[in-house]
């Protein structure tokens, strides 16, 4: 293989595994995003929450995952490869987990401004959750128009992500937590 090639051919993987990152920590972004609907659904519906209680939960809740997320590919790493990630591979399980983190910051800012007194609690977490399921219509929408069915097709593909955590919100509710 020629020097060109190869460089080619490096490029391709490197590009591939670019890609596979993002769309691993796409992921985990669609999944904190239902998992904060679910968190935020269920402080709005305790009605024995403040705002400090609220912050300390979706925070916790937000880096319990986040730390879940990195023992368990760890664990992975070790089983397959015999060695602790480090280096490149530690950096890529920080990339895709991250939005594990970011999901509480929303909710965060919204519990801040019902802190100040700008809006009640529960509207504060019930805006949460809106916004969640806002964002879950949005990302499949995307995923719709980058298949490139259309339109129509983009949102359905939204309909469907945020009817998904509109039955989380709406599951979490019913249970009464």
């Amino acid at each position: 293989m020629n020097e060109r090639a190869a460089d080619g051919a490096s490029t391709k993987t490197a590009a591939g595994a670019n890609a596979e990152a993002a769309a691993a920590q796409l992921k985990e972004r669609l999944y904190a995003t239902i998992t904060m609907i679910s968190v935020v659904i269920g402080l709005a519906g305790t009605g024995h929450v403040d705002a400090v209680g609220a912050a300390a939960t979706v925070a916790t809740a937000s880096a319990g995952l986040w730390l879940a997320a990195l023992v368990a590919d760890q664990q992975a790493h070790r089983v397959v490869h015999g060695a602790l990630a480090r280096g490149r591979d530690l950096r890529a399980m920080l990339f895709v987990s991250s939005p594990l983190l970011l999901s509480a910051v929303g909710p965060l800012v919204l519990i801040g401004v019902s802190a100040l007194g700008g809006m009640g609690l529960d509207t504060a977490l019930l805006t949460a959750a809106g916004v969640n399921v806002a964002t879950l219509f949005a990302w499949g929408c995307y995923g719709g128009i980058r298949m490139g069915g259309g339109t129509a097709f983009a949102l359905l593909a939204g309909a469907i992500d945020a009817a998904i955590g509109t039955a989380v919100a709406l599951v979490k509710a019913a249970a009464g937590h």
